[in-house]
């Protein structure tokens, strides 16, 4: 037990200092220390419900409003957490007084016990170069903008053990949950309500490809092939390939890549995370590359993506690793994507906080 304490201790002193150490370094002790049944096993499931949810909806936007009133009802969240605010339609990115007007709007109607934040609405998905999740957890990073290559502000919740990241960090989890479209935004809550009621058999994909710039930046954070988390039924397999089709048991997909194909293909579970490593996937509307939108509308529950380019360091982008210990460890979603991004400024959590496949609650039979 003293032994596992101290690598479980270097493990958390690595991952804090990985600015200052060399990647190859890193990679060897990664390799050493991951244990995904270990650390997994070791963290305690998530103690947010929907009592601690507030839904955001635009009054000007049709959509927002249907969709934060079938999600309240979906999760049973008290009514008295649904905000109105008034945004102008279909606006991309609020400049900084727009944010700050918004931001006054949302933080004077929350209650104490609030912990996590959904933005129903598709736009807008920034602020000037900010994620505007980031913008609503962390504030608004003016500095960041100078520079969108530059180091980011490191996220203090990063692989955190804290179950109450408002008590422990002042931060309220922020999340975009996307209204577009009617059909999908119902899906992915349907999807992320339906994945804590029964456990499946499912496989976690992690590419290398030959993308070089976008997927070099994750793969020493990829788990060993045809590893098996035995107690969560999940497969891990990790491949040279541009792309997977045909697959009908995703819970995990990640990638590097400018777009990725065959997603029509693919059946993605319910609570299924998937992400692509590229410069402005959180464009969400014609940016030029492939859309974070696009995992969501394949059947995924959750994702991920840069709303400015922040160059290709690893550190803006979900961790793997981190991302699939908490998810393993019965965390809720918003929770597990949150504690996987170390500079999170530019970054777009996208999805259905609350889905928890791997819940103390969630039936393996």
């Amino acid at each position: 037990m003293l032994i596992k304490n101290q690598i479980k201790r270097l493990f958390f002193w690595v991952a804090n200092q990985l600015d200052v150490l060399t990647k190859i370094g890193f990679l060897m002790v990664f390799c050493l220390l991951f244990s995904l049944n270990v650390l997994a096993s070791e963290l305690s499931p998530s103690t947010i419900t929907a009592n601690n949810v507030a839904v955001i909806v635009n009054v000007n936007d049709v959509n927002s409003v249907a969709i934060g009133d079938y999600y309240i009802n979906a999760r049973n969240i008290p009514k008295k957490n649904l905000i109105a605010v008034d945004i102008t339609s279909g606006i991309a990115a609020l400049n900084e007084s727009e944010f700050k007007a918004l931001h006054e709007k949302i933080f004077s109607n929350i209650g104490d016990d609030i912990e996590v934040i959904v933005l129903a609405w598709t736009r807008p998905y920034a602020v000037n170069c900010n994620a505007i999740t980031a913008a609503i957890t962390l504030g608004y990073q003016a500095k960041q903008c100078e520079d969108s290559c530059a180091v980011g502000i490191k996220n203090p919740y990063f692989n955190s053990k804290s179950r109450n990241p408002k008590k422990d960090f002042n931060m309220r989890l922020s999340i975009l949950l996307p209204t577009d479209s009617i059909e999908v935004a119902k899906n992915i809550i349907d999807k992320g309500v339906l994945s804590s009621f029964k456990l499946n058999e499912s496989t976690a994909y992690f590419l290398k490809t030959k993308d070089q710039a976008r997927s070099k930046p994750r793969e020493a954070f990829f788990p060993k092939d045809l590893t098996k988390v035995e107690s969560k039924k999940l497969w891990i397999r990790t491949i040279n390939a541009d792309s997977i089709r045909d697959k009908k048991d995703v819970m995990f997909y990640f990638t590097g890549a400018v777009s990725v194909p065959y997603l029509e293909t693919l059946n993605f579970m319910p609570g299924a995370v998937a992400d692509h490593l590229t410069s402005v996937g959180g464009v969400l509307v014609d940016g030029g590359q492939m859309s974070s939108l696009k995992w969501l509308e394949a059947g995924a529950t959750g994702s991920f993506g840069s709303v400015s380019e922040p160059c290709n360091h690893w550190q803006k982008f979900p961790n793997p690793a981190v991302l699939l210990t908490h998810y393993l460890a019965g965390e809720t979603l918003i929770e597990a994507y949150w504690k996987s991004v170390y500079w999170p400024t530019q970054g777009l959590i996208l999805g259905e906080p609350l889905a928890a496949p791997y819940s103390a609650f969630t039936s393996s039979f």
